[in-house]
């Protein structure tokens, strides 16, 4: 057996690729999506979970709202956002690509 496994992201159909979970990851939370031109996620929080979660753009531009702040995302940045954050991601004019990584806290961290 192999001590890596690997997916392509060009295998995923639909705008959220759920990569974490076809690559058999256990502790981390791992997905990316492709929003077309203005097109905005869901507005959530992870609360419930625990979990907080990083964001990076990989291609293209747009905004990270973040308890009704916006946070520009584009290629190179990392927003990290705690569990008890209201969040959505809404893409900028080109659209955009992201992945959201996402891991529970643990108590005393």
């Amino acid at each position: 057996m192999t001590s890596y496994r690997l997916v392509d992201a060009a295998d995923f159909e639909g705008r959220r690729k759920p990569v974490a979970r076809e690559l058999g990851a256990r502790a981390v939370k791992l997905n990316q999506f492709d929003s077309q031109p203005g097109q905005g996620g869901h507005e959530h929080d992870e609360r419930e979970s625990g979990q907080e979660e990083v964001y990076v753009a990989l291609r293209g531009s747009g905004v990270l709202r973040v308890d009704g702040e916006e946070v520009p995302l584009e290629p190179g940045r990392y927003v990290l956002v705690e569990p008890e954050a209201t969040r959505q991601v809404v893409a900028g004019p080109e659209g955009l690509s992201y992945a959201v990584v996402g891991a529970v806290v643990e108590s005393g961290s």
